[in-house]
């Protein structure tokens, strides 16, 4: 795509999932990425996206440790990022959790550590990345992993839901703040996807056929789906676009309940 090639991309959560799909994706389109893990235990995950990027291109490289909630380890982060490639001009905020429980059970420490990952941890990436771009000409670009449930209601992941949703303004405001600035920033929601978080129905055919019954188009996504659509909006394929949520989920946002006209 136009406009990647020798650029400089952090990927939040890349270990596994969609980031890793996005690390390769963009070493394919000659993008340079530091592959952001959260700690020593996913370190052998990092290294697996690490050689997957060595074999897609003749892009670097390099594994950056940090714990999204942590606002000295971003800094950090971000900062290894810049001394090692000179620069930053792409900031992926992938990184993200959820647990499940009913509203009334959700404890105030697991809603803070939901919130702390998803929704604080996109805040200040994108505040150092922020901070970097407009301290050079040049400007740069930010995509967030949201979700369909940044409008959609998830019951029982209350605090995934609110966090996507708050991302999803994070998204507009800061896209319309620094829009002069030649700073672009959107997001993007995946659907069901087929990821390590999601092992609990993807490797139950029982469950996976329940989830694909609400899709329309009546299956997941895989990984590579999703990297496509981060690609496309950190490219200048994109350059006009900026505080948009692009939903690449399969139907999931057309509301597939009302498929067969049951209300008039």
């Amino acid at each position: 795509m136009k406009g990647l090639a020798g650029k400089i991309a952090l990927i939040t959560g890349a270990s596994s999932g969609i980031g890793r799909a996005i690390a390769v994706r963009f070493a394919e389109e000659g993008v340079h990425v530091a592959i952001n893990y959260r700690s020593a235990r996913e370190r052998e995950d990092a290294e697996t996206t690490l050689r997957e990027v060595a074999n897609a291109g003749s892009a670097r490289a390099i594994l950056v440790e940090g714990d999204i909630s942590d606002e000295q380890q971003i800094i950090r982060m971000v900062a290894e990022t810049i001394a090692e490639f000179g620069r930053l001009d792409i900031l992926i905020n992938n990184a993200g959790i959820q647990k499940h429980a009913r509203s009334h059970e959700v404890t105030l420490e697991d809603f803070n550590i939901v919130l702390n990952v998803n929704l604080q941890g996109t805040f200040l990436c994108s505040r150092e990345a922020l901070r970097h771009f407009l301290s050079r000409p040049g400007g740069g670009v930010i995509v967030n992993n949201t979700s369909v449930h940044e409008f959609i209601p998830k019951p029982e992941y209350l605090a995934y839901s609110v966090s996507k949703g708050a991302i999803e303004n994070l998204t507009r405001t800061l896209a319309l703040e620094y829009a002069a600035s030649g700073i672009r920033v959107n997001s993007v929601g995946p659907g069901a996807v087929v990821t390590p978080i999601n092992k609990a129905w993807t490797d139950n055919p029982v469950a996976r056929a329940a989830v694909e019954s609400h899709i329309p188009m009546g299956r997941p996504a895989e990984a590579s789906e999703m990297a496509s659509v981060f690609a496309f909006l950190a490219s200048d394929e994109a350059s006009y676009i900026t505080g948009q949520s692009l939903f690449a989920c399969g139907g999931l946002s057309l509301f597939a309940e009302f498929r067969t006209t049951w209300a008039s």
